[in-house]
């Protein structure tokens, strides 16, 4: 023979420049439209101010933006069909970045609410599109390095959200917490526009569309959205509002999840639910949302509601969250190459975890420093939990169906975040009652520590100009009750934490369920 004999497999052909570059386009994408689910949350209260609404109606500021995204997530896939994938990216991105600039010059809450749902719509787009570039377009070898991107989007903008919001806001004012998309939208659209690749729109699909299937969940998904985020303040179903609105959305979501199953071409395709690894990774993507999401909300309200901290420091706390994930994320390809995905999404979880329980011991001394070491270990645990889940998760799934696969999956994990910050508040504002009965109970007037701490602060009240011993004694009174409520409100926060531990502990259960790759 004249030569060695070659491999009868060819090793698959690395991703083109041009791919790479359209690939790193779409992640800016996601990461502006993640971005913008929490950056107006802690600039809340200068946002109430600067339109003249109160804060019991500034929580639709995040509510319209929420609603948007999570109906529009699941649709990504039918649009990119009809209009083309180039035509739906770059369309919503313009109008995304219209709608923007809108909410920055927004002067009253409807105004706000109707820009910021509109804002939601084009932004849920970019997050599955950026996910679908990955598992369509990256050959499968190259695609662990392409998740990890996205894995960045999804973990560390939630993170980094209110420290870009807090900074902006007390800085220059929460417009420009709008302002700011303006920039990297620029980067995607330079990025984007010479290399996405132009084909014909099929609009014949338009005559084919889910319509029936899409107006139900519209319906149901805003209703759903609505009651998660305003039943803790009306006192769930003790408010009629509340109970109308829980009905229609289970009216409604019953009779979309019907439809998806027995039309022949759904907009959602429920049915990849059925695939084990896809249904039981989804399920621990939720449960990802939720405490990801959730510990994004659970924080900053501890530090507002406890500590007295500002948009700007609360920023600066969570950037602990944020910012190691950009040290840790780029050797998440590496590890995947020599652990089972299953390992490392289970050891991400219970880092996470781990990072949760250790705030469940909080006192009145705990503020912005006691948060670094465990910010820290969060951050580590969320690095390595959603690319390699991803991975876990589509399994099996053909590549004509990733579309679909993505939206599917992305609006679980926004939902379960959504489900999940409702979860909690309301879990805080419950366990804060009960810890208050229990330690009321013991705190009286005829206990000998309490008496004598009623004492002490009579005669303190008398030396700083209380007037009378009846007038002193009343603010005695006052201040015990409101360390007696402090206390119990810090208790609450570490249920909170606790009940995040746990439930993170029972997604390392789902993801060991799941089937490991074949060996082909």
């Amino acid at each position: 023979m004249a030569g060695m004999e070659t491999s009868g497999v060819e090793r698959e052909a690395g991703a083109s420049m041009r791919t790479w570059i359209a690939v790193g386009g779409c992640m800016v994408g996601a990461l502006i439209a993640v971005l913008d689910i929490q950056i107006t949350n802690s600039s809340l209260p200068q946002i109430e101010g600067g339109i003249g609404t109160g804060s019991d109606n500034g929580t639709w500021i995040s509510t319209a933006y929420l609603i948007g995204e999570i109906i529009m997530i699941p649709l990504t896939d039918y649009l990119s069909r009809v209009f083309t994938f180039r035509r739906a990216l770059l369309g919503n991105l313009g109008l995304f970045l219209l709608f923007s600039v809108c909410c920055a010059f927004a002067t009253n809450l409807s105004e706000m609410i109707m820009f910021r749902g509109l804002q939601g719509l084009t932004g849920g787009v970019m997050i599955p599109m950026a996910f679908t570039r990955v598992l369509t377009t990256i050959p499968r070898r190259q695609q662990p390095t392409g998740l990890a991107a996205f894995a960045l989007t999804a973990t560390f903008g939630p993170a980094i959200g209110p420290t870009i919001g807090g900074y902006l806001t007390e800085n220059y004012g929460w417009q420009y917490i709008f302002f700011i998309n303006l920039v990297p939208g620029a980067l995607m659209f330079g990025l984007l526009y010479p290399t996405l690749e132009r084909t014909k729109m099929n609009l014949a699909l338009l005559r084919d569309g889910d319509w029936l299937g899409i107006a139900f969940m519209a319906v149901g998904l805003a209703s759903l959205q609505t009651v998660l985020d305003e039943g803790n303040k009306d006192d769930w179903f003790g408010s009629p509002y509340i109970v109308y609105l829980a009905i229609l959305a289970a009216i409604a979501l019953t009779i979309f999840i019907i439809i998806e199953l027995v039309v022949e071409k759904p907009a959602v395709q429920l049915r990849l639910l059925a695939h084990r690894n896809f249904g039981l990774g989804t399920l621990a993507n939720i449960i990802v949302g939720f405490a990801l999401y959730g510990s994004v909300y659970v924080l900053p309200a501890y530090l507002n509601g406890v500590q007295g901290y500002n948009a700007e420091q609360t920023g600066l706390v969570l950037a602990w969250a944020g910012l190691p994930q950009l040290l840790i994320i780029p050797f998440v390809p590496l590890l995947q190459k020599h652990f089972d995905r299953r390992a490392i999404v289970s050891v991400g979880l219970a880092i996470f975890a781990a990072s949760c329980f250790l705030n469940t011991h909080l006192s009145f001394d705990d503020g912005g420093p006691q948060f670094m070491i465990t910010n820290i270990v969060r951050a580590i645990g969320q690095a390595v939990v959603i690319a390699p889940l991803i991975g876990i998760a589509t399994i099996g799934i053909p590549r004509e169906q990733s579309g679909a696969a993505s939206g599917l999956f992305n609006m679980m994990r926004s939902l379960g975040g959504a489900v999940g910050t409702a979860t909690l508040a309301t879990i805080i504002t419950k366990r804060e009652q009960f810890h208050s009965n229990i330690i009321g109970q013991s705190v009286t007037p005829y206990g000998n520590n309490v008496g004598q701490f009623l004492t002490d602060m009579q005669q303190y009240f008398l030396a700083h100009g209380a007037g009378d011993i009846g007038h002193a004694h009343h603010e005695a009174e006052i201040l015990l009750g409101t360390l007696v409520q402090q206390q119990s409100f810090v208790m609450a926060f570490s249920d909170t934490f606790y009940i995040l531990g746990v439930l993170l502990s029972l997604a390392v259960v789902v993801v060991l369920l799941t089937r490991g790759p074949s060996p082909t």
